[in-house]
């Protein structure tokens, strides 16, 4: 199975790193990255050949993962599907538009491919989804030390300075659809848990800054006629990017394996 990669970032070395050492029985075919000078880096330390998003989608691949942004996955998704390649999505948040998602899925019906999209940092997923028709309410609350929420959007309009954040703080209550706007690098598991669930704009969602903390946090908290389920994952922060859990790359990872495997397990 032959794979292309858009995002040389984090997630995307854990993916690398798994098909050069044999964890995953994939080819790399080739790899592309807003910063040339950084693609050509990595595909030369992967073995595999740098090339333009133009390019990678002239190629014969079986699949695209795009490790990359959401303003990345809003231009490659949909190409990639045009060209009826499937596509595994990192960056979720972006399908809690609705246009977004409903085109996506339009394309790849009609081209008869795929959209994969990995659990990431949160457990759970799977009950919610079993759970779908008879859920109530869904909640997210994710706590994280305040460094790994700097720099998100919402920053520039509150008042609140992380820096002088003691105690456990509540940043952000909202909506799902709202919180993977104001923190596009943060959150993307609310839209993932949106999708299975009850929506982007019924998901509740809340983010907490503690700085007493070293894990990022995420806590499912889902009720309805089936009865309830809670889960909890105290999540080690990638060393490349405190902004992201380093299970989240094992998810991607996992969900590869799934693709290129013949036995299937959960829901």
């Amino acid at each position: 199975m032959k794979i292309g990669l858009v995002g040389c970032g984090s997630v995307g070395s854990e993916i690398a790193r798994s098909i050069k050492s044999g964890k995953l029985r994939l080819r790399l075919a080739c790899v592309c990255d807003i910063d040339s000078q950084r693609a050509a880096s990595f595909a030369e330390k992967y073995s595999t050949r740098a090339v333009t998003f133009r390019k990678m989608l002239s190629l014969p691949l079986d699949l695209i993962v795009e490790a990359a942004s959401p303003s990345a996955a809003l231009e490659c998704v949909p190409a990639a599907l045009a060209k009826g390649k499937s596509v595994m999505m990192m960056s979720t948040g972006a399908l809690v538009d609705k246009a977004l998602l409903s085109k996506i899925c339009s394309i790849a019906a009609k081209k008869g491919c795929k959209i994969h999209i990995p659990s990431g940092a949160i457990v759970g997923l799977d009950g919610v989804k079993s759970a779908d028709g008879e859920l109530s309410r869904v909640t997210l609350r994710t706590t994280k030390p305040p460094s790994s929420l700097s720099g998100a959007p919402f920053f520039k309009k509150s008042k609140i300075r992380l820096e002088k954040i003691r105690k456990p703080t509540l940043i952000y209550d909202g909506s799902a659809a709202e919180a993977v706007k104001l923190f596009p690098f943060n959150v993307n598991v609310a839209a993932s848990l949106s999708l299975v669930g009850v929506g982007a704009k019924k998901t509740h969602v809340q983010i907490m800054a503690d700085p007493n903390i070293k894990a990022n946090i995420h806590e499912i908290s889902a009720e309805g006629s089936f009865g309830k389920i809670k889960t909890r994952a105290e999540n080690v922060p990638s060393p490349q990017n405190p902004k992201t859990s380093h299970l989240a790359a094992l998810s991607a990872i996992a969900l590869l394996r799934r693709i290129s495997e013949p036995l299937q397990v959960g829901t």
